[in-house]
């Protein structure tokens, strides 16, 4: 007699092939190329699409030289990685999920350059207010947060980009990641942002570089 199949082995046997961590985010150029980075498959770390991430980093170009990443709501860190591949003298990582932030650790670890970079397990949020202590070099921040934030964190949202471009130093420059729901311009000095999209992604760049009327350099 064959004997029926448990539903919950299968359940058992469905958790077991989504636990452990899977390829599929990569270093795309920069003395990294080709490197894959750990990610464990959580639709809430949710990683720049790579053509995205392709065109972001072609308009950056040879302005990422030099400059200290910060890569907020950090995941698996491609961002911030990606940018120490390409010429960032170092990268500061903030990842408020302890398992994502070990993973991103290991990102760090396999590439080499636990030197230069430091991943905190914070709030992005609270870190921002309480005064965070950052190079006094020229910033590369990435502030890709979940997309649901713009929504039911909004406030929070443009008075930390708000901050961000205020604190920064001369010649900062700050990516933001939204999707299609969120305006561009309610973003402080909405004409100073280059805005890209790649649907649904919606990508705004900002550029410090002098000083406005209104104080803040853009």
């Amino acid at each position: 007699m064959i004997p029926k199949p448990n539903p919950e082995n299968s359940k058992r046997k469905n958790v077991c092939r989504r636990s452990g961590p899977v390829a599929g985010v990569r270093i795309i150029a920069g003395r990294f190329r080709g490197r894959r980075l750990r990610y464990s498959g959580d639709p809430r770390t949710r990683p720049m699409k790579d053509r995205v991430r392709e065109a972001l980093f072609s308009i950056l170009g040879p302005k990422i030289e030099g400059k200290y990443a910060v890569d907020l709501f950090a995941g698996t860190g491609a961002l911030g990685l990606e940018a120490v591949s390409r010429g960032a003298s170092g990268a500061l990582f903030l990842e408020s999920h302890r398992p994502t932030a070990a993973l991103l650790r290991q990102n760090i670890l396999q590439l080499g350059v636990q030197d230069c970079c430091q991943v905190l397990i914070a709030d992005t949020f609270i870190w921002f207010r309480r005064g965070p202590d950052l190079p006094s070099t020229p910033w590369l921040v990435f502030c890709s947060p979940p997309y649901e934030f713009y929504r039911t964190r909004r406030k929070e949202m443009l008075e930390l980009i708000g901050g961000l471009l205020q604190r920064a130093p001369p010649e900062s420059l700050l990516v933001v990641e939204a999707d299609g729901r969120f305006d561009p311009q309610l973003l402080p000095d909405p004409d100073q942002w280059d805005i890209r999209y790649y649907r649904p992604t919606v990508l705004a760049i900002w550029h410090k570089s002098h000083t406005s009327e209104a104080g803040v350099e853009t």
